[in-house]
């Protein structure tokens, strides 16, 4: 019927009247049915936020808030949905209605909290089987910071990081206690960036850092195998979300002063020492012209520090982009001493096919410049140099007496100025991504990465150094380059049924890694200073022996890896995760080039169960167990398994045929059975939360044991061997600990709000063995020190029973009655001369029994305050630096510390290291406390605008005598101080951080 009416109007002279009927009806129903909705968008403060993507479910159209929160949206009608959405908020749906919409979000703690970040993948928090730790932004240190790893000190329980005030050097970086007798990079935690293994954490700004995930048992470092043994870091940084442009830009800027001085004697100090000991006054005008000068003064300085950050970033639905520029300026606290770095990255990843397919490329780029000086020689020459001279001559010279013996015998101020240690260090990473949905659940990854690192290194000693006196000046050029490439590829499927959940993973990992690619020469004799380490060619050496070449040799290992891990979640309740990785490596023997790295680990989600319902008070409550198997290959020589021929040392050059050929033999003997360390670890952790997780926190308990220790000094029998050392797998070590976490928010209301963490950790480290039935040696000595009469000695042992760091000294037993130092020997004797190495016995290690860290955040309004308080006790440190300096014979050659005028002139052993002078490490430091106050304008193009006021190394409690008690407790020679110690600094920090 509604055709044959329609086909009569059609036919009739109303044509057109019909037609503009319908029209106009269609209008009228449009405008009734669509509408448009405006409103302001606010957060828990009422704050106006931006941005904020709005989108009409039953229209299709979308919008965004604008500076002041607020925005408009065309909607089907009154019922229609309209959802809000916005990074790090609680997203809403709200139906449309009739009038003005005002909405508020809520922070959303959960979405930036609970992902963490595994191996080739991300996992929920509660469904982590494994022990990691996790840092988003908002949690990391405030500082002039360096390099990344300080962005965690004092905030991941086991983790042990310690950094001098150098600027020019890296902190060492422990985790769960040493486990390898190498040195290096083999005592370093593993970095994935972005995905990259082996990545340079060098090439990262901090504020270009999202988050950082701290794995740490084998059950989670398994998977990446033979370099995780140390634990790794997993390095994500920033990225656009969906909907969000954002402009960001961060400064500070920051001053620097030394915290702590040795307390010398002045010049009229010393003269009086002298005088009132009978020695006959100094040699006049050479060791005395009447001067008073303090040399720590004359070598140190305040140093001004500053750095900017500027980023950009936004994504659609289909595409996000960024990019970012960072420059840092850092002087060190000894002149001629500092630190230059600019950064540059940018990104891009672009989907298609309906988002089936996805593409994205990152380039980084990282050019250090390092200035130095010969710390070696300036360090204790600031502090031996007799303080009775000036630095200066009456011609404007420096000042130097050569035959004057002792320690630091050279002007340190001439040092500083007359020797020139620069680096570039330029670090490039490009790394690609091809991920392809290929079906519901399963996805293909590609990735490959270059890494390309170029050093040029450059010293220059003028012909008015004192290292070196009379040759015109001595230049050493070296330039290497190291390239790294990686090429990943696996397969991920992730599958739900009822109330099974399955996660899959499947992958081959190919890397190549070419390092020492270049050359370098030293040379001498130029005609004037002018041009520097620049054009050897002008120098003019004497003989051939005055050039010498680098002998850094190239490699290249490469390694293939085939790895799979499979998840199993049942009810939310009770998860499995197996992992397996098969490693080959270049590196090694050729009966040992692969090795299968296992790991299997439970959890079981006890708050989930019916019976905890009773029990409302405990808000969550996980138990987790694993066992896994990972390896140590990092810094590993690549030709540490074979024969190498090379130059004998003491027999460099022979005279054949009338000619001067250099001598060629091997050096290194080969070991076919060499493999890398594996360390097996078991861990037992529980996580919980208490008052709806206003507390929340984790325990575990681990045992972590490293077999087949690399060490390179077994002694063989020549008659077997073409050299009496090989290196060799013999080795076990044992660590030992607990691990407790616990965060709370004990005030929480509209106004204000307080969030603290406290975390500390114990770990007992032992050696279990040093030999096998091919290789054996009952102990390894360490730690040679030198100084007055004690080049041969040993201050350290590494034998089983004890700890890495093991202290091995000669026993104080106090003065005698003429006031000298006395010794227990090892009959029992007591005796007044230097002993015997057979006297030394163990005193001591320098492993701490704990190391702690706590946290505390107070919001109110728009402030902030934050501060960190961290230490460590139980640990001893050697203080060389004080036993050399405690030297009153030699005070009319080398000037002498305060402490030293308590001891007898007659005291002709005060300067030996013995146990007089191992000491308490402990401490507790005021690492960080700032002050901070957040505007957000009500300006369309401001989102927010920080400013605060930070200060580091605020105070520390110690009974410690040297300069700090935070020395370098990595590697095979822990906690030592040893007259090289970079002065610590309390730093001053203005710095604001603007969002647009």
């Amino acid at each position: 019927m509604y055709n044959q009416i329609l086909r009569a109007f059609i036919k009739s002279k109303h044509k057109a009247r019909f037609l503009l009927l319908i029209m106009l009806f269609a209008l009228t129903a449009s405008a009734q049915q669509s509408k448009v909705i405006s409103g302001t968008v606010t957060d828990e403060k009422n704050l106006p936020l931006p941005g904020v993507i709005i989108t009409a479910k039953g229209s299709g159209k979308s919008a965004s808030s604008d500076g002041n929160g607020k925005f408009s949206i065309q909607v089907s009608g009154p019922d229609d949905v309209i959802h809000f959405n916005f990074l790090g908020y609680v997203a809403k749906d709200v139906p449309a209605g009739d009038g003005v919409l005002n909405v508020t979000l809520l922070p959303d703690t959960k979405q930036l909290k609970d992902v963490v970040v595994i191996g080739y993948g991300t996992a929920s928090r509660k469904d982590v089987t494994g022990a990691i730790t996790s840092l988003k932004a908002e949690d990391f240190n405030l500082g002039v910071i360096t390099t990344p790893a300080e962005l965690l000190q004092g905030k991941v329980a086991g983790l042990n990081v310690t950094k001098s005030g150098d600027p020019n050097k890296q902190p060492a970086t422990i985790l769960r206690g040493p486990s390898t007798l190498r040195e290096g990079a083999a005592q370093e935690p593993f970095y994935v960036i972005d995905g990259v293994p082996g990545a340079s954490i060098d090439l990262l700004a901090p504020d270009d850092i999202e988050s950082i995930d701290v794995l740490k048992d084998a059950s989670s470092t398994a998977i990446y195998g033979s370099r995780a043994a140390n634990g790794v870091i997993i390095v994500t940084t920033k990225r656009a979300k969906t909907g969000q442009t954002r402009l960001n830009y961060s400064a500070y800027v920051a001053m620097e002063n030394v915290s702590k001085k040795i307390d010398m004697l002045t010049a009229d100090q010393l003269r009086k020492y002298l005088s009132d000991n009978g020695v006959k006054p100094l040699a006049k005008p050479i060791d005395d012209d009447g001067s008073n000068t303090n040399w720590q003064n004359l070598v140190e300085r305040r140093g001004y520090s500053h750095n900017h950050n500027l980023s950009y970033g936004g994504a659609s639905k289909s595409a996000d982009y960024g990019a970012s520029v960072n420059y840092l300026k850092n002087e060190g606290v000894l002149i001629n001493t500092s630190l230059e770095r600019t950064i540059f990255r940018g990104y891009i990843n672009q989907r298609f096919f309906n988002d089936k397919l996805k593409l994205g490329i990152t380039l980084t780029n990282s050019v250090t410049n390092n200035k130095d000086i010969p710390q070696g020689s300036v360090l204790p020459g600031m502090l031996f140099y007799l303080p009775t001279v000036s630095p200066f001559n009456p011609d404007g010279s420096y000042k130097e007496n050569y035959t004057r013996t002792g320690s630091g015998p050279l002007n340190p101020l001439s040092l500083a100025n007359n020797n020139s240690i620069k680096t570039n260090d330029n670090k490039t990473l490009i790394n690609g991504i091809a991920q392809v949905d290929i079906l519901p659940g399963l996805r293909f990854t590609l990735t490959g990465s270059t890494q390309k690192d170029q050093n040029n290194i450059n010293i220059y000693e003028n012909s008015q150094s004192g290292l070196a006196v009379g040759v015109g000046g001595v230049a050493n050029r070296t330039s290497f380059l190291n390239t790294s490439s990686v090429f990943e590829s696996y397969f991920n499927y992730d599958k739900e049924f009822g109330q099974h959940s399955i996660k899959l993973l499947a992958g081959y990992s190919y890397q190549q890694d070419k390092t020492n690619d270049g050359f370098g020469v030293q040379t001498q004799n130029f005609s004037n200073d002018n041009l520097t380490y620049n054009n050897l060619f002008l120098s003019n050496p004497s003989s051939l022996s005055q050039i010498a070449f680098n002998p850094n040799v190239i490699s290249t290992l490469r390694l293939i890896s085939y790895y799979g891990r499979a998840q199993y979640q049942f009810g939310d309740k009770y998860l499995l995760q197996a992992s397996l990785r098969d490693d080959g490596s270049s590196a090694f023997g050729r009966n040992n080039r692969y090795g299968l790295f296992p790991a299997v680990s439970a959890g079981w989600r006890i708050i989930n169960e019916k019976f905890m319902e009773s029990m409302p008070v405990i808000s969550d409550l996980k138990l987790r167990a694993g066992y896994g198997v990972s390896g140590n290959s990092l810094g590993f020589n690549a030709f540490s398994a074979l024969l190498i021929y090379g130059t004998p040392p003491g027999n460099s050059k022979f005279l054949y045929n009338g000619n001067i050929t250099n001598a060629l033999g091997p050096v290194r003997n080969d070991n076919p059975d060499l493999k890398w360390e594996s360390t097996a670890t078991t861990n037992i952790g529980i996580d919980f939360g208490v008052l709806k997780n206003r507390i929340t926190g984790s325990f575990d308990y681990y045992i972590k044991k490293t077999s087949d220790l690399i060490y390179d000094q077994y002694l063989v029998s020549t008659t077997q061997y073409f050299v009496p050392t090989i290196t060799a797998n013999v080795g076990k070590i044992k660590n030992t600990g607990v691990e407790l976490v616990i965060n709370a928010v004990p005030v929480k209301t509209s106004a204000f709000t307080w969030k603290t963490s406290f975390n500390i950790s114990h770990n007992k480290n032992v050696v279990e063995t040093l030999s096998n039935t091919l290789f054996a040696t009952p102990y390894i000595q360490t730690a040679q020190l030198g100084g007055k009469g004690q080049s041969g000695n040993y201050s350290q042992i590494v034998q089983p029973g004890d700890a890495l760091g093991t202290f091995y000294l000669w026993h104080y037993v106090g003065k005698n009655g003429s006031g000298v130092s006395s010794y227990q020997n090892a009959a029992g004797q007591v005796i007044a001369t230097q002993p015997l190495t057979t006297d030394q016995r163990v005193a001591g290690n320098a492993q701490p029994s704990f190391i702690y860290g706590w946290t505390n955040s107070f919001f109110y309004k728009g402030f902030d305050l934050n501060f960190l308080v961290r230490g460590v006790w139980g640990n001893k440190i050697l203080n060389a630096t004080l036993a050399s300096l405690n030297n009153p014979a030699d005070s009319k050659i080398q000037n002498i510390p305060r402490f030293t005028l308590g001891e007898s002139f007659n005291d002709i052993n005060g300067y030996l290291i013995s146990d007089r002078f191992l000491e308490s490490g402990a401490y507790l430091r005021l690492d960080n406390a700032t002050l901070g106050y957040t505007i957000k304008p009500k300006i369309q193009a401001v989102k927010s605008i920080r400013f605060y006021l930070s200060a580091n190394n605020v105070f520390i409690i110690t009974k410690y005598r040297g300069i700090d008690p935070e020395v370098n407790i990595g590697g095979l020679t822990p906690g030592i101080d040893n007259q090289n110690y970079y002065p610590r600094t309390r730093t001053f920090i203005f710095g604001l951080n603007t969002s647009f």
